[in-house]
């Protein structure tokens, strides 16, 4: 039995991460923090959970988290993570960083979209968490980088494609919708029900900071500088992820060609869900769980490939993944804790 922390328990991926871990065989939920709510009952928060989690939320400080965790899931924003890891690691500890601070190897990536970093050395050390892809270096990391949601929903249907040359990187154009949850529990304008109810919308048009993520990674796979088109929207929905990539096939790459690619990569990859010819993702398949499915066709009349997921934001784009993640660190099965059946409706 390991000891999880879960530092910043308060916000939506920290709940979801309470909330998985309570239900996790082989891990004590043994610290749970929180700057706002420190000597607060998790279960007046978060009422849902009563009976499950019986535990008061504590301050965010390091001595004590190391005293009685062996795992910290660190789910705060960006730039306080990276004031909190090295001291962690020092510690002995096993870290997943839910928030940017340690997915990028480029330093001047991560600083012109986030802020200056603090911790450099270990930027290269990290792994990026994204399981499917990277799941051996996982294995026997001490710092994880997990992915973004956004990523997450456009990177695994497209890097297999991009490592097999069955298609032009340099033509990606990833059209995403996210539910609100996806800005995080804090107030404001966009997300208030006022604004958000009954809307669609873009927003972050051209600047998002998901993009130089992807393009870190694409580039990585393509083994040259790959840049991408991508577009968020907010749409009126709690939880839910999906996303509609455009990108121009290698000549004569067909949706059989596709599919085999597919299939051969994520044949033992038990989160990833190929949907069959003529199906595509729904976000209401998915929710609740550490899915992604994924579909795909070819338009006849422009000859560019569609690629389609959907994820749930919070779990895949988020806790669930950093669980994936603490699994393979472990040694458990990847799945456990996180093989719920899905919800029909």
């Amino acid at each position: 039995m390991i000891r999880a922390a879960v530092v910043g328990a308060t916000g939506y991926a920290g709940a979801e991460l309470v909330r998985i871990l309570s239900g996790h065989p082989d891990v004590s939920l043994s610290v749970i923090t929180s700057r706002q709510y420190a000597g607060v009952a998790y279960d007046t928060i978060y009422p849902a959970l009563s009976g499950f989690v019986q535990m008061d939320c504590i301050e965010n400080e390091p001595v004590a988290i190391c005293k009685d965790a062996d795992v910290v899931f660190l789910a705060l924003p960006h730039k306080v993570s990276m004031d909190m890891v090295p001291a962690l690691l020092d510690a002995g500890k096993r870290v997943v960083d839910l928030s940017a601070d340690f997915r990028f190897k480029n330093r001047e990536a991560y600083e012109a979209h986030y802020q200056p970093h603090t911790c450099v050395h270990l930027m290269e050390t990290a792994v990026y968490g994204l399981c499917e892809i990277y799941g051996e270096q996982v294995v026997s990391a001490d710092l994880i980088g997990n992915p973004g949601c956004y990523p997450t929903s456009v990177l695994l249907p497209l890097l297999p494609l991009v490592k097999e040359k069955l298609v032009d990187p340099a033509t990606v154009i990833a059209d995403c919708k996210s539910g609100v949850s996806g800005a995080g529990r804090g107030a404001n304008q966009t997300t208030h029900f006022c604004h958000a109810h009954e809307s669609f919308k873009a927003y972050k048009v051209g600047g998002h900071r998901h993009t130089p993520e992807m393009e870190e990674n694409l580039s990585l796979c393509a083994g040259t500088p790959v840049k991408i088109t991508f577009v968020p929207h907010l749409v009126p929905m709690t939880r839910g992820m999906e996303s509609t990539v455009y990108v121009t096939p290698a000549s004569g790459t067909d949706t059989t060609q596709v599919r085999q690619c597919l299939e051969s990569f994520y044949r033992n990859k038990p989160f990833v869900r190929l949907l069959p010819d003529g199906r595509f993702p729904d976000t209401l398949h998915v929710k609740g769980t550490n899915f992604c499915d994924i579909g795909w066709q070819v338009d006849p009349g422009s000859g560019r490939l569609i690629l389609l997921s959907a994820i749930d934001n919070l779990v895949k784009g988020a806790a669930g993944q950093a669980v994936q993640n603490m699994n393979l660190m472990f040694g458990f099965d990847e799945t456990v804790g996180l093989s719920g059946v899905p919800y029909p409706l």
